[in-house]
């Protein structure tokens, strides 16, 4: 009978730390999800962080997020959705 080893993980040195997200577009091909994470602020924004994951990841992703959420809001009561400011963010993707 073999025993598990921990899994290591590392966290690659040019991550510097969180990043504040408020905006999220999510594109898909047959292979693959892209999240694009965005801070807007007025007329500005910048992109903090871009992942690119396969179908399978995704829903695994989107179930975890469904479980955490339930959980909160178990805890301390139904979340609203944030407002939509429905403005173009200077850019479109196809």
């Amino acid at each position: 009978m073999s025993t598990q080893q921990p899994q290591e993980i590392k966290i690659a040195d040019n991550i510097p730390g969180a990043e504040y997200a408020n905006v999220m577009q999510v594109n898909s091909n047959h292979d693959e999800f892209q999240m694009v994470f965005y801070t807007l602020s007025g007329n500005t924004g910048r992109v903090t962080g871009k992942i690119i994951t396969n179908p399978g990841h995704f829903k695994r992703m989107i179930a975890a997020m469904a479980d955490v959420m339930k959980k909160y809001e178990d805890q301390f009561g139904e979340v609203e959705k944030s407002i939509d400011l429905g403005k173009e963010i200077g850019f479109k993707s196809n």
